[in-house]
């Protein structure tokens, strides 16, 4: 069976153009000035199969925590069964998600530093899997599920997950995010280049202390999201060369040699650097903007 293909990084307004997701299937939903700190983006999914009919996407990773609501069909990531209301976690590793019959969401990007606030715990003891909501708010996920998909229009839908995420911050800012959102934005900002000793001493700290906040904040240790930063300069360095030299694009992206572009792309992305190539131009060959 063939796999569509997600990307989006950062600037990425709804994805990037490597993906081949249908237009008009994603859209983007005003994030409340109250939230800018916390939430990175919202993005609203609706998309419908054909009875009978599976569609099998391979999402790259961002390292982001998301929450999840399904009003339709969860979908499924890898073996794992969707849930109606989800907490994902941090990943380093391509999911492989599997969509049937009427997929109809909210999902909600989550800045580094904000999930252990709006989660009640730090983001690393999720890792890279999926708990129900409701087993970190005690019930209340599925009964704001429930009132989301009883609201007329995606306005009123907002302004309730705005209330409830509000809520769940008012007077919650724990030890140690602040420095770990300043530490990640710098790995990030860098393409992956700085050496986390060097990320530890800018923000204060020395790298066991890094690697705590990271495991609190983020979800993913430093070098991880070291490693992802790496991936994404290279992924948008790509954009703008259709026949790439491979061994320059490993050199000017900081990877050792192509060797090691190749197993950095298979580990972070599941395909090797020809093989994106050709699913990206593939994409943006069918997919608007």
């Amino acid at each position: 069976m063939a796999e569509r293909l997600f990307l989006r990084l950062d600037d990425d307004p709804l994805h990037g153009p490597e993906s081949s997701v249908p237009a008009g299937t994603l859209r983007a939903l005003p994030v409340g000035a109250a939230l800018r700190g916390h939430v990175s983006h919202i993005l609203r999914c609706r998309e419908r199969f054909a009875d009978g009919h599976e569609v099998r996407e391979r999402v790259l990773p961002d390292g982001a925590v998301r929450l999840v609501f399904n009003f339709g069909d969860a979908p499924t990531a890898d073996e794992s069964e969707g849930q109606p209301v989800e907490a994902i976690g941090a990943s380093a590793v391509p999911v492989v998600v599997r969509m049937r019959r009427q997929v109809d969401g909210i999902s909600v990007t989550l800045r580094p530093g904000a999930a252990a606030a709006l989660l009640g715990l730090p983001a690393g003891d999720i890792g890279g899997s999926a708990l129900h909501l409701d087993a970190l708010w005690h019930g209340e996920g599925a009964r704001l599920l429930e009132r989301m998909a009883e609201a007329r229009g995606d306005a009123a839908r907002i302004a309730l997950l705005h209330t409830a995420l509000q809520r769940r911050l008012e007077g919650c800012e724990p030890a140690g995010s602040a420095i770990a959102l300043h530490a990640a934005r710098r790995i990030a900002a860098a393409d992956g280049r700085e050496r986390l000793r060097d990320v530890a001493a800018a923000v204060g700290v020395g790298e066991r202390r890094l690697q705590q906040l990271f495991h609190a904040h983020v979800g993913l240790t430093p070098g991880a999201w070291r490693r992802l930063a790496r991936m994404h300069g290279c992924l948008r360095a790509l954009r703008g060369q259709p026949a790439p030299a491979w061994a320059e694009v490993a050199l000017d992206g900081g990877f050792y040699d192509q060797s090691h572009l190749v197993n950095e792309f298979r580990a972070l992305c599941g395909v090797t650097p020809t093989e994106f190539l050709g699913r990206a131009i593939a994409g943006s060959s069918k997919t608007a903007g």
